[in-house]
């Protein structure tokens, strides 16, 4: 049976919330819609792919001001959590929600790969 690219976006984040210290992840549109999610409960997905996206777009404009490139990623940190965003092509952005004691090298790494694999299913 064919998958269809929510299926293979939805395991794509499966396997990187695997990584461990990732409490939820997300794809969403530029402009704020879940494309697919593995979030706790009690997360409203919708407005947390509005306010991701948000927050994505005013980093993105203040950095391109600033005339020096574009954002890699956007790290949020907080006492209880960190909100990551990184781009997934033109079209999407992927937002993890990880915990706030986890060593970010190996999942900004895995980030990587998976916005990668998501560009390919988001064009």
């Amino acid at each position: 049976m064919v998958e269809t690219k929510k299926e293979k976006i939805t395991q794509i984040l499966q396997k990187l919330k695997s990584t461990g210290d990732i409490e939820g992840v997300a794809v969403i549109t530029r402009d704020g819609l879940l494309i697919a999610s593995e979030l706790s409960e009690g997360i409203d997905g919708d407005t947390f792919a509005a306010m991701s996206a948000t927050m994505a777009g005013a980093a993105e404009t203040a950095i391109q001001e600033l005339k020096k490139s574009s954002a890699d990623r956007i790290i949020v940190e907080s006492k209880n959590t960190k909100l990551i965003t990184i781009g997934a092509g033109e079209q999407a952005i992927l937002a993890c929600i990880v915990n706030p004691n986890a060593k970010l090298g190996l999942i900004l790494m895995e980030m990587k790969k998976a916005s990668e694999n998501i560009k390919k299913e988001v064009k």
